[in-house]
């Protein structure tokens, strides 16, 4: 998959409703974007001329000509076989899939494009910049509801074994608690793969008055947490049109949170080797 096709999705959200119909085109059509002038793209997509061109620079070009050039490059620089998804890929609702079978390989490639998207468009820099932040405050505290709570726990797991003073609870009212005692220099990690979460949002305002380092893990694209933040590490999945529930965006924070963890203890490996060491041998007493 293109860069050009993670970033529309990756908007898609933050599209007016006629570019969200240029977006569907585009993506499900890539190839007649190529051969079609303007004026056949727009009635074909059923929108006008001036929308594609609009579309165009929500995405960072300069007009479509600009677009199919770089698209283009992409594709020709892309390994054989990653350019064309199967469509399967854009609609995990799971009422689509005829039999067992197609489940499986539609969440495969759900899993898989989260996966190699969410990679892509991560910039070392900011993780080792988090990650210096993490390992230099006095307290860090996580935020996240629903399955973006569960990447937070993990998070807090991973961190308890590097005896980094962190804080989680699934309890939003205790989040909204432990925010109040908050520092400057204290690092608070907001998870939403929406980035519009009204609990995470609040919690992201007070963290702000508080002078906190503020960290989001949520979709590319503007969002207002990603408005709020000081670091963004996003996240990139297929769940942006059609949704049955938190599967390849969890994945994706998942995976974000391991490529920072692993930084982390990587740039700090002498610090961090004796708490792992010790953690890993007092749980492996009760392993079988």
């Amino acid at each position: 998959m293109t860069d050009i096709e993670i970033k529309t999705r990756s908007v898609y959200d933050t599209l007016t409703p006629a570019e969200q119909k240029v977006a569907k085109y585009f993506l499900q059509n890539l190839s007649s974007v190529f051969d079609d002038p303007i004026a056949s793209l727009a009635e074909k997509s059923g929108v006008s001329q001036v929308v594609w061109v609009r579309f165009c620079k929500s995405l960072g070009f300069a007009g479509l000509k600009d677009m199919k050039k770089n698209l283009v490059f992409q594709l020709r620089a892309a390994p054989a076989g990653e350019t064309a998804p199967p469509s399967s890929r854009d609609f995990l609702d799971t009422r689509v899939y005829a039999n067992t079978e197609d489940i499986i390989r539609g969440i495969e490639a759900g899993t898989v494009d989260a996966v190699r998207s969410t990679a892509r468009i991560q910039k070392p820099e900011v993780l080792e910049d988090v990650a210096a932040h993490i390992v230099a405050a006095q307290s860090v505290r996580l935020f996240g509801v629903g399955a973006s709570g569960l990447v937070a726990q993990d998070f807090c797991h991973k961190l308890l074994r590097i005896n980094t003073n962190v804080i989680f609870c699934t309890d939003t009212h205790m989040q909204l608690t432990y925010i109040t005692s908050m520092k400057p220099g204290d690092v608070a990690v907001f998870f939403s793969n929406s980035g519009n979460t009204a609990e995470i949002l609040e919690l992201a305002r007070a963290a702000a008055e508080r002078r906190a380092c503020i960290v989001a893990v949520t979709k590319l694209g503007s969002s207002p947490l990603s408005a709020l933040a000081d670091y963004v590490l996003p996240t990139s999945s297929s769940e942006l049109e059609f949704r049955s529930g938190a599967m390849s965006s969890r994945i994706a924070a998942l995976l974000v949170v391991d490529m920072l963890f692993t930084t982390l203890c990587n740039k700090n490996y002498d610090t961090v080797a004796k708490p792992l060491s010790e953690s890993f041998s007092q749980c492996s007493k009760h392993h079988t």
